[in-house]
């Protein structure tokens, strides 16, 4: 119930009529004048939603009533040229009359429409009078396209990433830390493919998060990461990698996300023709665990290599869905234990029986084996690195699942007799 939770606009979809319908909602517009930015920042995304819309959805309080900015926003409305439809919210009061309702049709906008956005009453009536004012194009089917969720710490430049790439203000920008408070979709289609990116809120350390409002921030970016396909990970380049971009980093890899970092504001980095790599292998060290994420040197400022992303987001879209038969597998494990035998433990030698992979997003194998005890950490790393190195999986994690097999009626292959034959 705080005013002004709601600062850049956020997409939703409701389906009425068979028919998908985007909807956008936008931070309250503030009329008064005022030198305060957010405010100001607001008022500007609010009207350029405006200009995106086929249908503006005007929604007042009945229980206030008419108020002197209502007044002032419907003849920002008019001026739109934009059809409006009139919501009169809070109407939760079935059958008895509200005066402050009739107060509304002085706006000029129309006859109101009583909802209930509490009880969900008149959504119906609401969604009826949009349609009147909407055409369809009943060959437009909605394409494919990759999710992508840009992630990091406060102010390290997610929604100016998103602001270049779109070529509008699409995410509020200023050197408030916090500024982004929802996920912001947006769609962008190029020679790539199709694409959404998902703003997400800055993550901070627990202990700075003291606001009620940046705790759900907070819980809005890590479902952000979920309902991703691909993760850009942003690290500040003045800065370097911080504990928080490891928190950061580590949250898209247990999700099993596609991942590549990008090191934004290259542009201020004083730097010779060995700046870069050595830059690289600090990331690699601090970041061991996704060592596999390629790294991305780049300034949203300048615009020096932003559009090398999606070159990459194809990339680690492709190896975390990528599919290997089981034959061609089985072949490769078959090499590897020739050139590094299958470990043993007190005189018990472990037997792989065979692998196979279960599921993509991210690539997973089951290795069917005597003993899961004796299956060692590093040799399951050593496996892995054998299976990047056939395949490359670039910037994709890769999980491994540890099955016991009965040796009842089970053969065990031993791939290097077979392979010394």
């Amino acid at each position: 119930d705080t005013p002004g939770v709601t600062r850049d606009f956020i997409y939703g979809e409701c389906e009425w009529r068979n028919k998908k319908i985007s909807l956008i909602d936008t931070g309250g517009i503030e009329t008064a004048k005022t030198d305060d930015l957010i405010v100001n920042k607001i008022r500007a995304q609010a009207e350029f939603a405006m200009d995106l819309a086929n249908v503006i959805v005007f929604v007042v309080d009945v229980k206030s009533g008419m108020v002197s900015s209502d007044i002032e926003i419907a003849h920002m409305l008019k001026k739109s040229g934009k059809p409006v439809v009139l919501c009169v919210n809070k109407s939760d009061s079935i059958g008895s009359e509200d005066y402050n309702f009739f107060e509304f049709y002085n706006l000029g906008l129309g006859d109101p429409i009583r909802v209930s956005s509490v009880h969900g009453h008149g959504t119906g009536d609401l969604l009826d009078a949009v349609f009147e004012y909407l055409s369809f194009d009943e060959n437009d089917e909605e394409q494919e396209h990759i999710s992508v969720a840009v992630i990091g710490k406060p102010n390290v430049g997610k929604s100016s990433l998103i602001n270049y790439i779109s070529g509008y203000q699409r995410s509020m920008v200023s050197d408030i830390a916090g500024t982004t408070r929802d996920n912001i979709d947006t769609k962008i289609s190029n020679s790539f493919g199709n694409y959404v990116f998902i703003d997400t809120a800055g993550i901070r350390r627990r202990s700075k998060v003291t606001e009620k409002i940046e705790k759900y921030s907070i819980i809005r970016a890590k479902l952000a990461i979920d309902r991703s396909d691909v993760c850009i990970i942003m690290i500040d380049a003045k800065e370097g990698v911080t504990e928080q971009d490891k928190k950061v980093a580590g949250l898209a890899h247990e999700a099993g996300k596609a991942c590549l970092i990008m090191v934004n504001k290259w542009d201020a980095i004083e730097k010779d023709d060995k700046t870069m790599n050595e830059y690289k292998k600090k990331i690699k060290q601090e970041l061991l665990f996704i060592s596999y994420a390629p790294v991305i040197f780049a300034s949203v400022k300048t615009g020096q290599r932003v559009n090398t992303i999606f070159e990459n987001i194809n990339t680690v879209f492709e190896n975390n869905s990528m599919r290997i038969s089981t034959g061609v597998l089985n072949d490769l494990l078959a090499k590897a234990i020739v050139k590094t035998p299958l470990p043993t433990h007190k005189g018990k030698r472990l037997k792989i029986y065979y692998m196979t992979e279960v599921s993509v997003k991210p690539p997973t194998f089951v290795f069917f084996v005597n003993k899961a005890e004796l299956f060692h950490f590093s040799y399951q790393h050593y496996l892995e690195n054998n299976l990047r190195q056939a395949f490359g999986f670039v910037g994709t994690p890769i999980r491994f699942i540890i099955r016991e097999k009965s040796t009842e009626n089970s053969k065990s292959l031993d791939f290097g007799d077979t392979l010394r034959k």
